[in-house]
């Protein structure tokens, strides 16, 4: 897999060559699903299109929890009507350092559809206007429409039928109260999977909202790898959060962990699976 992150500078550079990227603006808020539509149109990189978390990059919440991943033919259709192929680079871009939801956007492209250039642009909008990087208000004009039709890789994924708790190697992308169970602002249940281990998401990344260097990485997540000895498998509270897990690997040059897409918010839906709280 190529290097999944981009610079300001790089991306700059690239905008101005003879094959410059496809942009998508990923920014969400999960207390509302058309947010980030309108924070996309106050000020956007130039020309990048919208990707909705609610709308493009899941599917109905309900079965298979709270950001089901979208059907075959629906992303396909998203790519489509993007106008994305697989010899124009990608690039994706949030607010809060990709978790919301440039990385879930990266998985789901790069992971699952197989486009072989899609990168995040590492601290995202903020680093971009540090940069001194223009932005632009208002609608764009449509790209457009591609017949690309991916094959994609089911083999990335996981569902709750494939996990054992207590014996299948989990990552929580959550960060330590709600996996603990002493907080739950979102799901009915608090807690975790049993035999999980927790690496919040936000750990991932430095102050500045960027991802910390390839070889710190490296080094924590093999911490958190110890116990894995047929692969890792990473959740969060809906899927999402847990492609930044997912991601993080890819920097440190890991070998990515499977995404159980419906995660916490799936798992919880069935009274009979085990739940465990505190560090168990």
């Amino acid at each position: 897999m190529n290097q999944p992150l981009i610079d300001s500078a790089s991306l700059a550079a690239a905008q101005a060559s003879s094959r410059p990227p496809l942009l998508l603006d990923c920014r969400a808020r999960l207390d509302d699903a058309d947010a980030g539509r309108a924070l996309w149109r106050d000020g956007h990189l130039p020309g990048s299109q919208h990707l909705a978390l609610e709308h493009d990059l899941s599917a109905p919440a309900g079965e298979g929890g709270r950001h089901p991943l979208p059907s075959h033919e629906a992303f396909t259709a998203v790519i489509q009507r993007l106008g994305i192929t697989p010899d124009v680079p990608v690039v994706v871009y949030d607010d809060m350092g990709g978790q919301l939801a440039a990385a879930r956007a990266w998985w789901m492209l790069a992971c699952w559809a197989g486009h072989a250039e899609v990168r995040v642009l590492d601290g995202g909008l903020p680093a971009w206007q540090a940069s001194g990087g223009a932005l632009e208000a208002g609608e764009v004009a449509t790209p457009a429409s591609s017949d690309w039709r991916p094959n994609f890789d089911d083999s990335t994924l996981v569902t709750a039928a494939d996990i054992t708790p207590g014996r299948s190697a989990l990552v929580d992308a959550r960060g330590l109260p709600r996996f603990h169970g002493e907080v739950e602002p979102i799901d009915p249940v608090a807690g975790h999977i049993p035999g999980a281990r927790c690496r919040p998401s936000a750990d991932n990344l430095t102050a500045d909202g960027r991802f910390k260097p390839a070889a710190k990485l490296n080094a924590e997540l093999a911490d958190v790898d110890a116990q894995a000895a047929d692969g890792m498998i990473a959740y969060c509270g809906s899927g999402v959060t847990a492609c930044h897990n997912i991601l993080t690997y890819a920097i440190a040059g890991r070998p990515l962990p499977r995404l159980y897409a419906g995660s916490w918010s799936d798992w919880i839906r069935d009274p009979g699976r085990p739940v465990a709280t505190g560090d168990g």
